[in-house]
């Protein structure tokens, strides 16, 4: 679907002389309308990528198939995207490679699915648990929008994460966890079952109270390596000529990555060199820490994140499906597609 000559069901970027963008999916016979003439998808078809093509007023456009960090923006959505830059953080920190045995929770909508998928490759293993079922069928759309069908590497599980991959996996058996979740201090005993030793533990939380939570719940257990925290910022940069600068908007925040390793069974991990002076702490900070802590408070509305009415994800279901659906007509030969277990 990535080579060769532009074809009916192809999903394409158009981006005309003022650098506007613009994604099409090719269908013989469609146009493509603006106030600033028609482009006929049939002047598009069977041209390489990377033609440069007039409309019908002469307005000029660069045809090129979307990368996939371009994919993510733009495809239909029913919770919040991991971020292409974490998405890249998190398969290099992690150390996903090919042919890894890898779990995550909650996939979202799929976006960093398909960076996992990519990394494990087609003998990997990637298993994703979703406790949504509607995200869970926008995610899989989504993902088989990419890569044209479905992938042999990939199966979805519904239902929550702790409860379900020690039911799944046998123990000691994953070579890598990710975790997109509200609450992943909850799954600590789950993972330390599933992750063999010298595993990778990812965690990925937006904001500090849960990395504060988790960090803790992680060094608590003594079967893990001393957590690295750390968050990544991306600037762009304006160059032209000699006015070179700093572009004025920066994707800033996103989220944080906790990182630590699996110790071997009956090891007690080191700690980090640097402990606090004091070992005692606020009473708030050890309610937050602990089981003790109401866990109504930890709800995504308390933590910043808006919601998704149930008429957005209807929508995102829809324009998944009419994605994918378009992306399988336009290979010859596909797999079955996957149910969500």
């Amino acid at each position: 679907m990535r080579r060769g000559p532009l074809r009916p069901g192809d999903r394409v970027q158009l981006t005309d002389e003022k650098r506007r963008i613009n994604t099409i999916t090719l269908k013989t016979g469609g146009e493509f309308h603006t106030h600033k003439g028609v482009l006929h998808h049939d002047e598009l078809i069977g041209r390489p990528e990377g033609s440069v093509i007039h409309n019908s007023v002469g307005h000029r456009y660069q045809v090129l198939r979307p990368l996939v960090k371009d994919f993510v923006l733009s495809m239909p959505r029913g919770a919040t995207v991991v971020y292409p830059k974490d998405a890249g953080q998190i398969v290099q920190m992690g150390d996903i490679y090919p042919g890894a045995r890898v779990v995550e929770a909650g996939v979202g909508s799929g976006a960093l699915s398909m960076s996992l998928l990519r990394a494990v490759g087609d003998a990997g293993y990637l298993h994703s648990f979703e406790r949504r079922e509607e995200f869970a069928l926008i995610a899989r759309d989504n993902v088989e929008a990419v890569f044209g069908g479905a992938h042999p590497a990939w199966r979805i599980t519904l239902g929550d994460f702790q409860e379900q991959v020690v039911a799944t996996e046998e123990p000691g058996s994953i070579d890598r966890v990710v975790l997109d979740m509200l609450a992943p201090w909850e799954c600590v005993d789950a993972v330390a079952t599933v992750l063999a030793p010298g595993g990778v533990w990812v965690n990925y939380v937006a904001t500090v109270t849960q990395m504060s939570r988790v960090v803790e719940a992680i060094r608590a257990t003594g079967q893990f390596t001393e957590p690295e925290s750390f968050e990544t910022m991306v600037r762009g940069w304006h160059v032209e000529g000699l006015a070179v600068r700093p572009d004025h908007r920066m994707v800033a925040h996103t989220a944080f990555l906790i990182v630590c390793r699996r110790l071997a069974d009956g090891t007690v991990g080191i700690p980090g060199s640097r402990r606090p002076k004091s070992a005692e702490f606020a009473p708030e900070d050890v309610s937050a820490w602990t089981k003790d802590h109401s866990e109504d408070e930890w709800t995504p509305e308390a933590l910043g994140e808006r919601g998704s009415s149930d008429k957005k994800l209807r929508r995102a279901a829809r324009d998944a499906a009419a994605i994918s659906d378009g992306a399988a007509t336009s290979v010859t030969e596909l797999g079955e597609t996957p149910e969500v277990d």
